[in-house]
């Protein structure tokens, strides 16, 4: 079973990473602070079984996070303070497992997990059986190559963007979802030129989406949009930034730190925000040289590198 945990305080996703260890109950396969920081395909791509997540987050709370996770194909256990019945009630109305109270019991969480555990094994047991007797009874024609839904070609690139938009630190900003009709613009523009290499320049990008969103005819609303958009990517980048920058001072050799900072981002940018985290000066995004064209080639190139492990 592969687990990942979300909870605001690094002892307690310690602790759990500990009593799933011990326990021999499988591996855990990443951890975030804040809900926000995970979505769906991110879950999904990660195969994670189960998640473990806190109820009270400073940015996005639990159960505000689990009715985001509608096409997670997992189980989810929430863990709180909180013990409240309309509370424990609401979080079962989204669709978790079981509910686990804070401070965490070892004994309790591994009898949790080892239930819910033997139920994903259990389903995945009578869905073995359900597909061996489709084949006895002729339903499946065992020669025919699995099928792939076509019909959307863009859903690669977007599912592959909005996972490094999470690994980013930039999903729940307001300017990701620009981020993502560009690249769902850019993909459709290339496959329309049959691959050209050279991509427009970036005004044009910010004009056609808009274009598409407010249709071509209102000139004056495309320019305000244009301009709207341009403030809201630049501040989500912005976070990037300092998500990045935060997770180098805590740890130079983190993975997103090394495989991101430098390809999304100017080195000296990233070390000026890690130094004004570390001496917890005031900053401006106005104050950041942010590169917003460099950026957003990079995000469609890397999205585009990773197309094949979402359509897997």
């Amino acid at each position: 079973m592969r687990y990942f945990i979300v909870d605001d305080d690094p002892a307690i996703r310690f602790m759990l990473g500990q009593m799933i260890e011990d326990a021999d109950l499988g591996e855990v396969c990443g951890e975030a602070e804040d809900g926000s920081q995970i979505d769906h395909d991110f879950l999904n791509w990660k195969q994670v079984d189960i998640l473990l997540i806190d109820l009270l987050m400073p940015n996005r709370d639990g159960i505000e996070t689990v009715r985001h996770l509608r096409h997670f194909t997992g189980k989810i256990v929430m863990i709180s303070q909180i013990e409240t019945k309309e509370m424990i009630a609401e979080a079962y109305a989204t669709g978790i497992e079981y509910y686990v109270t804070k401070p965490v019991n070892r004994l309790e969480v591994i009898s949790v997990l080892q239930k819910v555990r033997e139920r994903i094994l259990l389903q995945q047991s009578i869905e073995g059986i359900q597909r061996s007797l489709s084949v006895l009874s002729g339903t499946i024609n065992m020669t025919a190559a699995p099928s792939k839904d076509t019909s959307y070609p863009e859903m690669g690139i977007l599912s592959s963007a909005r996972f490094l938009l999470t690994e980013l630190g930039m999903i729940s900003e307001k300017g990701s979802k620009d981020l993502l009709d560009m690249m769902e613009w850019l993909y459709r523009w290339e496959k329309e030129r049959d691959g050209e290499v050279n991509l427009p320049p970036l005004r044009d990008i910010f004009w056609a989406v808009a274009a598409r969103k407010l249709g071509k005819g209102v000139t004056v609303l495309i320019q305000k949009e244009t301009k709207a958009a341009e403030q809201r990517v630049r501040r989500a980048i912005y976070q990037a930034l300092t998500h990045l920058a935060s997770l180098g001072l805590t740890d130079y050799s983190h993975p997103k730190f090394e495989s991101y900072a430098t390809t999304f981002f100017d080195f000296t940018e990233v070390r000026k925000r890690m130094l004004e985290l570390e001496n917890q000066m005031e900053a401006t995004i106005s104050s950041t040289r942010i590169n917003t064209k460099k950026f957003i080639f990079v995000l469609y190139m890397e999205s585009k590198r990773r197309i094949g492990v979402f359509q897997c």
